[in-house]
């Protein structure tokens, strides 16, 4: 598997990982109350936070464990991470204009967070696939 596949593989599990901790607790602090009263902000924070700092260890673990196989990038590297960035990069925008639209309606600010967050998840998830999809597939 190429060094750039697995950068790609471990983004996708870290985002997701990290999105369902935060979705766990903070339904678990619902407890019959309406999700907006929810505390979220310090939760949201803190797996963001150990999200990045996740990437990072990875990322670091995979050059030292792939430097045998040589961490060179070529160019056909550089295409499909292009086209994995502009998949995700559809969901940036499409969470930019949700998050207007929400604060536009005047919603608690719990839902525009959310909101933005989850786009970012589904960016970095479906930017991910996508290029796992082109290494496995071919890009066309």
């Amino acid at each position: 598997m190429a060094f750039e596949e697995k950068r790609a593989w471990f983004m996708a599990i870290v985002a997701l990982a990290g999105y369902a901790v935060y979705a766990t607790i903070v339904l678990s602090r619902a407890t019959g109350r309406p999700l907006a009263e929810v505390p979220y902000a310090g939760t949201m924070l803190w797996t963001i936070g150990l999200g990045i700092v996740a990437g990072i260890v990875l990322g670091i673990l995979n050059g030292i464990a792939s430097r045998e196989d040589g961490l060179q990038v070529d160019e056909r590297d550089r295409e499909i991470g292009r086209f994995g960035d502009h998949v995700g990069q559809s969901f940036i925008a499409i969470g930019g204009v949700s998050a207007m639209a929400l604060a536009m309606v005047e919603a608690a600010h719990f839902w525009i967070a959310n909101v933005l967050y989850l786009c970012f998840v589904l960016s970095a998830v479906l930017g991910s696939l996508a290029k796992i999809a082109a290494y496995r597939r071919g890009l066309q």
